[in-house]
């Protein structure tokens, strides 16, 4: 099993997710999270100076079996891009067992 850490920009979130739904990943949790970035410029709106050193994200964190982690990756890939600085990062990492408090199920039945 791996656990798959997303930190995408909001805006994005939507596509991400209809995204995740199409390849099959129907469980995930997710936190509005603040991080602060490569980005050391301000920008200006309407005369008003914004700092963006402080960046808003959302962090998803799913826990798919190993034959859907690539396909997790892809769909999170190809929706949150826009080709500007800040469009996230991915983390991925083994785990090594899940369960089901309900059914007392563990491994893959336990995230199924």
């Amino acid at each position: 099993m791996k656990k798959i850490e997303a930190i995408i920009r909001k805006s994005k979130f939507d596509e991400v997710k209809e995204a995740l739904h199409q390849v099959e990943v129907n469980f995930f949790s997710y936190w509005d999270v603040t991080g602060v970035g490569n980005e050391k410029e301000g920008h200006v709106y309407r005369g008003i100076s914004y700092s963006t050193t402080d960046i808003q994200r959302r962090y998803l964190t799913i826990v798919v079996s190993d034959d859907f982690a690539q396909r997790t990756v892809d769909a999170i890939l190809e929706k949150a891009y826009s080709g500007r600085v800040g469009d996230g990062k991915i983390f991925i990492s083994e785990v090594l067992d899940a369960y089901r408090i309900r059914t007392k199920e563990h491994g893959k039945s336990g995230i199924n």
